[in-house]
């Protein structure tokens, strides 16, 4: 039998893999996830889940509903992805990471499935996780959309709840090139009977999203509009404060992004509080699970502060909507010079992004060590386009170091971003 470390460079390296080959590895179609759980015996229809969707902040808000229900006292399974250092990060029941042995065996057990139905890197760890959540008796699996939402290979759950952060344009060579596209693909985890958030407001998409709610009879409960915040406060990088619906909820995931997340998952609590599946959610519950969720379920590269003197921030938005909402929150702050340590993926459309960047920022252009990675020294052609000026460095952890040499007061920032695995890098 292979070890874990074998296991896991079979399931790199044997496997198509969307973080290493791109559309390629994205099947459109979910017959092989249904054949390969029909296999295990449905899995998936063993324990309650809510799914979640959108562009944007889909991470951060599926760690925060686990949260919740982890605070409310339920055994509660997280499923997302990519993962930054270490693939049990994609697999968690009650913040910890999947058990090694049970990769390792799910792997083996298979082998004849996975030879026969040859899945992609993500079909199979959707199964994988499946299983184990089964294995496990979660009560509730938070399950995060890969790609999209309709053809994604999560989407053959019910769920009590389904989440839709928000629209904007990403993996546009797979959704479609306009918004309501996008939209349309991103409703596709709207199931019937079944109640859906959509946590911001955007006219251009709401159409779609009512349309096919309405087809499905699916309560839809727009966030931006039921709970106004009456209140804002942030303390730069170190906690968000926010008034809604009266309460006062607090959230060390910083960053002007996480306001309307938060309000989603607001709305989702309170509507999952009135299923007599979860009657144990209350008001403290879903403050306390708000306010504890990176100590529940760890969450990293979100306006996350990794170093102090010069600080480092480290940021995982590499989308036009992403990248606004970042540099929006970073011109709150105080700094001298600001250094941006970016590396990108070649099959994003990156010329949007670099419209967004400050041309006074000294950039270190950089690539992360993957195949879809965007060639360092053409992203820092593509840069000047924009007046954006730097170096070419070699790896990540290098550029990384040469901005903190040139970081010389303690008044300067560092921010390391444009892709997840420039982040995981570091």
């Amino acid at each position: 039998m292979l070890t874990y470390t074998e296991t896991l460079d079979f399931l790199y390296q044997q496997l198509p893999y969307f973080s290493r080959d791109g559309i390629v590895a994205y099947s459109g179609k979910l017959d092989t996830i249904i054949r390969f759980c029909e296999a295990l015996g449905q899995p998936q229809n063993t324990f309650h889940t809510i799914h979640v969707a959108g562009t944007n902040g889909k991470g951060s808000s599926s760690h925060m509903l686990a949260s919740i229900l982890h605070e409310a006292g339920y055994s509660v399974g997280l499923y997302t992805s990519p993962h930054l250092r270490d693939f049990r990060e994609r697999i968690r029941i009650n913040g910890i990471g999947i058990e090694k042995e049970f990769v390792v065996d799910f792997v083996a057990s298979n082998v004849s499935i996975i030879k026969e139905l040859k899945p992609s890197f993500f079909e199979l760890t959707v199964a994988m996780a499946y299983a184990y959540f089964a294995s496990q008796k979660v009560h509730t699996a938070v399950i995060e959309v890969g790609v999209g939402g309709r053809l994604d290979s999560t989407n053959i759950i019910t769920p009590q709840l389904s989440l839709i952060t928000n629209i904007s344009y990403d993996h546009m060579n797979i959704l479609g090139k306009t918004l309501p596209e996008i939209a349309k693909e991103k409703a596709g985890i709207i199931k019937k009977n079944v109640p859906c958030v959509l946590s911001e407001y955007h006219t251009e998409i709401v159409s779609v999203i009512e349309e096919i709610a309405a087809f499905n009879n699916s309560i839809l409960t727009i966030a931006e509009n039921k709970y106004p915040i009456t209140a804002i406060h942030q303390n730069e990088l170190d906690t968000l404060q926010l008034t809604l619906d009266n309460q006062c909820i607090t959230s060390n995931l910083t960053g002007d992004y996480q306001i309307n997340n938060i309000r989603g998952v607001y709305t989702a609590a309170r509507i999952l509080q009135e299923n007599p599946i979860y009657s144990n959610i209350n008001t403290q519950t879903i403050q306390q699970g708000i306010a504890n969720v990176t100590t529940n379920f760890p969450l990293h590269g979100r306006f996350e502060k990794i170093q102090e003197n010069p600080i480092v921030i480290a940021d995982i938005a590499h989308n036009e909507a992403g990248m606004g909402v970042l540099l929006k929150m970073i011109h709150t702050l105080d700094y001298t010079h600001l250094h941006i340590v970016i590396g990108m993926v070649a099959d994003k459309d990156y010329s949007k992004v670099l419209t967004l960047l400050p041309t006074q920022a000294i950039y270190y252009f950089c690539q992360a060590g993957l195949a879809r990675a965007l060639d360092k020294s053409i992203l820092q052609q593509e840069a000047q386009k924009y007046n954006l000026q730097g170096k070419v460095y070699t790896s990540v952890q290098m550029a990384l170091q040469a901005a903190k040499n040139a970081a010389h007061t303690s008044q300067d920032i560092i921010l390391v971003t444009g892709s997840n695995f420039v982040v995981a890098e570091i």
